[in-house]
């Protein structure tokens, strides 16, 4: 909470004794600070992640506090997020932002879109910290610049009571700053450079680090083939990494989110050296897939071997020269993992699954769990996966289990459009509204992200306006499903030249310039044009709370 009225009173203070410099008013000095509160990376990255570490001892107490956030890959599109969601539910409490690699390959390197595989310009990714948190100081400059204008209009008509209220709402401006997690893949090479590179994303704002435990420079998509994971030795070493970069930094707080692709992964580029046994290098080894060794005189060429229990054995090595894990061992590799992690400096989980299935995610949790009674998991609601498909699927196999009649059901076909409506896939929806809020009770997941939705949003709304407008309908394509829709739900981003700064810019030009500023607004201003005397779009405060509400009447009526 701000004291408008003591920031005015202090910047008094100092001018007080600036006998040159008359034209500056103590009012508008207060303002320009209220509306950069926020003055480096740093400042933001301590403060979400007190928000962060608070959220998490949140859900400890109750697991319904669980958090979201949507994946951006440009500064606006987090920008209009976080508005949104101001606008739609009152407050950002519990929605974040992700960041993620995946997007910054497809839409922000200079070699164009590339595959998700490290092959990026690293430097990318603090870059989009940076831009995200400019777009949301913005708004957040934006928003106060209304309330000041209102503010000038009380005094002005000597309202004292419309003076006080908008004082009050002032002092209580929530800002748009929230938490980012922030994907830094598999550290851009050595635990060197992941230091190196975790320092930049921190002092460019992110409180959360997220790195996964694969090879660096063979680094695939968590839903992609060909996945190469690390001897925990060599991960341990980069989260001891990223969280001396947090501590060098002064951010206490910051948050480190371990992910292991192992549930996918089947390869391995190098045995780790075993000391003692039992220990991490051999408990390793144990999952390779080996063939026993009779006699040294059964190797070939350029052939290794080890010790596992006493016996000499071969561990089997690709003509790529990785090694290979044996077949069922994923679950257990990915419990070895998230302990690993969990007990040597990380604070959250990341597990990579195939689909969203409640009940693996649960199974895996709660093995971790007897190990680790704490373990909280971020869960990827990715794109990748089917998900009409998958929980059609799921309904399907429940309905057949109970006993109802699934014979007019292609299980295979269940994502064709002619099941829409029908039973199963009521079910199904059901199924998927719930998901996040009964996989947050149920398989300890703390935080709900998607990773690459604005991607997707982007390709169907320019789609659909490209459709209509190259076509018959012309420009009523873009008033009707754009413009008109932006006035219709209030949608600030109709005057795209105030949300560009426009009236920001008016302000400080009052500011520097008084009467003499040569103004955007005005009359003249087509701006004009959209202010409307009544808008359908109201504040959603009817208790719904990140869909938890939807989720938990949904999940009780089952």
């Amino acid at each position: 909470m701000t004291n408008y009225q003591k920031s005015v009173d202090e910047a008094s203070g100092l001018l007080r004794n600036k006998s040159t410099w008359g034209a500056i008013k103590p009012e508008f000095v207060a303002r320009m600070q209220l509306q950069n509160k926020f003055k480096t990376g740093l400042d933001v990255a301590k403060y979400t992640a007190k928000i962060m570490r608070q959220d998490m001892a949140e859900y400890d107490a109750d697991t319904t506090t669980y958090t979201q956030s949507l994946g951006c890959w440009h500064g606006f599109v987090a920008q209009q997020k976080m508005i949104s969601i101001k606008k739609n539910f009152g407050s950002t409490n519990k929605r974040y932002l992700y960041l993620s690699g995946w997007m910054i390959a497809a839409m922000r390197s200079e070699f164009g879109p590339l595959p998700d595989q490290s092959m990026h310009e690293k430097t990318a990714v603090p870059a989009l910290i940076e831009e995200i948190y400019t777009f949301l100081r913005q708004a957040d400059a934006r928003e106060l610049t209304k309330l000041f204008k209102q503010l000038d209009k009380a005094i002005k008509e000597n309202d004292k009571v419309g003076e006080a209220n908008i004082t009050q709402l002032i002092n209580n401006f929530e800002t748009h700053i929230v938490p980012i997690i922030a994907d830094i893949d598999a550290g851009f090479g050595n635990e060197e450079a992941t230091y190196l590179l975790a320092k930049k994303m921190i002092e460019a704002g992110a409180c959360c680090v997220q790195m996964e435990n694969q090879v660096s420079d063979a680094k695939q998509c968590g839903h992609q083939a060909g996945k190469v994971t690390v001897p925990h030795e060599d991960f341990l070493a980069k989260i001891n990494a990223v969280r001396y970069a947090f501590l060098e930094l002064g951010v206490e707080d910051g948050v480190i989110l371990a992910r292991t692709d192992s549930l996918g992964a089947g390869l391995t580029q190098k045995i780790p050296v075993s000391k003692t046994p039992g220990d991490l290098a051999s408990k390793y080894n144990g999952f390779l897939e080996t063939s026993p060794l009779a006699s040294l005189d059964d190797l070939k060429e350029g052939d290794m071997f080890i010790k596992q229990d006493g016996k000499l054995c071969k561990p089997n090595r690709l003509p790529n020269g990785l090694y290979k894990f044996r077949e069922g061992t994923n679950f257990d590799r990915v419990v070895l993992d998230c302990v690993t992690s969990l007990q040597n400096g990380a604070d959250l989980l990341w597990i990579e699954t195939p689909i969203p299935h409640l009940e693996t995610i649960a199974s895996l949790v709660n093995a971790i769990r007897n190990e680790v009674p704490s373990a909280k998991l971020v869960y990827n609601n990715s794109p990748s996966f089917n998900w009409t498909l998958s929980f059609r699927q799921q309904a399907y196999d429940e309905m057949k289990s109970k006993g109802q009649d699934v014979s007019s059901y292609d299980r295979d076909s269940l994502m064709e459009e002619e099941y829409d409506g029908t039973p199963v896939s009521t079910l199904a929806d059901d199924k998927i509204r719930a998901f996040q809020f009964e996989s947050s009770q149920k398989a300890g997941i703390f935080h709900h992200l998607i990773t690459l939705p604005t991607y997707h949003t982007a390709s169907l709304s320019t789609d659909t306006l490209a459709k209509g407008y190259f076509g018959p309908e012309g420009m009523l394509a873009y008033v009707r499903d754009v413009q008109r829709k932006e006035i219709r739900v209030g949608l600030d981003c109709v005057k795209h030249q105030d949300m560009a700064g426009t009236y920001i810019g008016d302000a400080h030009k009052e500011y520097f310039s008084g009467e003499a500023a040569l103004l955007a607004g005005g009359k003249d201003n087509t701006m004009n044009q959209f202010e409307v005397k009544s808008k359908k779009a109201k504040l959603m405060n009817n208790g719904v709370r990140n869909g938890h509400s939807n989720g938990a009447a949904i999940g009780g009526a089952r």
